[in-house]
């Protein structure tokens, strides 16, 4: 009986510091939680979507209203995420839970641009978002360096150029070590 007693004091001591580590791992240095509490539901159009209207809006949808500058951490190229950035609005809608974009000119006919999301991006409550739950379902792929390289100042600092001064911590996805997320798509035409 007692040696019943010892061996589960034990397993629930061994129980308690594995939960202790799982706690760990999921904070950074400073007890921020690093674990996604925010996930991307959709994103339109999505990854690999062909023959999208001309007048067509980009929508990115997630699950907890968004923080106020998610929006500084999106962007929309023409090409791959390389390419130039396309000029227009973000807007945030439906109670923040909704990013939509709207280019300053209509898309042009069959060309490929790509929805670029920040892989810090936050919600509201200072959360990460989970690009990576949902979003390769949806056509997306997540951003190295390699894909960088193009127009990306070298895969791992700033833009060259000056098309894209956000690039820093806001993009690169603190666990993975990516640019976030991309979904390419092309218009009809």
């Amino acid at each position: 009986m007692e040696y019943g007693t010892t061996m589960t004091r034990k397993l629930g001591a061994l129980a308690l510091a594995g939960a202790l580590a799982v706690t760990a791992a999921a904070c950074d240095d400073d007890g921020t939680a690093l674990e996604p509490e925010t996930a991307l539901l959709s994103v339109a159009p999505a990854g690999g979507e062909t023959d999208v209207a001309l007048d067509a809006s980009v929508m990115v949808r997630f699950d907890h209203a968004m923080h106020d500058h998610a929006m500084d951490y999106a962007a929309v190229h023409e090409g791959d995420v390389a390419g130039p950035m396309v000029g227009g609005t973000w807007t945030m809608e439906e109670q923040g839970t909704v990013m939509r974009f709207t280019p300053d000119q209509p898309w042009k006919a069959g060309t490929d641009y790509t929805i670029h999301l920040g892989g810090g991006m936050q919600d509201a409550g200072g959360h990460m978002v989970d690009l990576g739950g949902h979003g390769t379902m949806m056509g997306g792929q997540w951003a190295t360096g390699t894909m960088m390289t193009g127009g990306m100042g070298g895969g791992m600092g700033g833009m060259t150029g000056g098309q894209h001064e956000h690039m820093g911590e806001g993009w690169q996805h603190p666990v993975n070590g990516s640019y976030g997320m991309v979904f390419t798509f092309t218009t009809a035409g």
